[in-house]
């Protein structure tokens, strides 16, 4: 059950939560927080594997997000944990390996329809296959595949924000319809 004063939960995810997952978690709370909806989003990430839990940020990750005023020095690598399938409303994959992952491991059809191809929220892409909407992992490359990772995230990040205006206004006129039981609109 939620209430119209529950924050909209997103989370991002990738394979090791050190690249793209947090620089798509920082970036958009950065822009929710520009936004004025700050109080009303929280935004945290993880990755499909636990193998770089307890690790930073990757230092690259790290130098884009910096070059852009984005600080990010408290990220911490987590891995997936099934309750989120429940507690997010929006769940974003970061490449089609993320998204096949999630919805093999989702529980029911009503958490299926939570998770969503980060980049499908990019108007330049809008209506391509899921399997052209995958972020690279930067890892495996240098200095300008970060670059790239950035610029792939921020186009998406206005869609995404739109979005989420949309469900929190959802979820307010359904509050004013039927104080005692509200669902996440998604």
């Amino acid at each position: 059950m939620y209430s119209a004063s529950s924050p909209y939960r997103i989370i991002t995810v990738c394979t090791g939560n050190i690249c793209r997952s947090p620089m798509a978690k920082l970036m958009l709370t950065e822009a929710f927080d520009a936004g004025g909806l700050g109080g009303a989003v929280v935004v945290d990430s993880a990755g499909t594997t636990s193998y770089e839990a307890g690790h930073p940020i990757d230092p690259r990750a790290a130098r884009v997000l910096s070059a852009h005023r984005i600080r990010s020095e408290g990220h911490i690598a987590r891995s997936w944990r099934p309750e989120w399938f429940r507690e997010r409303d929006l769940i974003l994959a970061l490449d089609v390996d993320h998204y096949g992952w999630l919805h093999e491991a989702a529980p029911d059809s009503e958490t299926l329809a939570k998770i969503r191809m980060l980049r499908s929220f990019d108007p330049a892409v809008v209506g391509r296959s899921t399997l052209d909407l995958g972020i690279e992992d930067p890892w495996y490359g240098g200095h300008h595949d970060f670059d790239v990772t950035w610029d792939l995230i921020r186009a998406a990040v206005p869609g995404i924000v739109a979005h989420t205006r949309e469900a929190l206004a959802a979820r307010q006129h359904a509050q004013q319809h039927d104080p005692q039981q509200v669902r996440s609109i998604s």
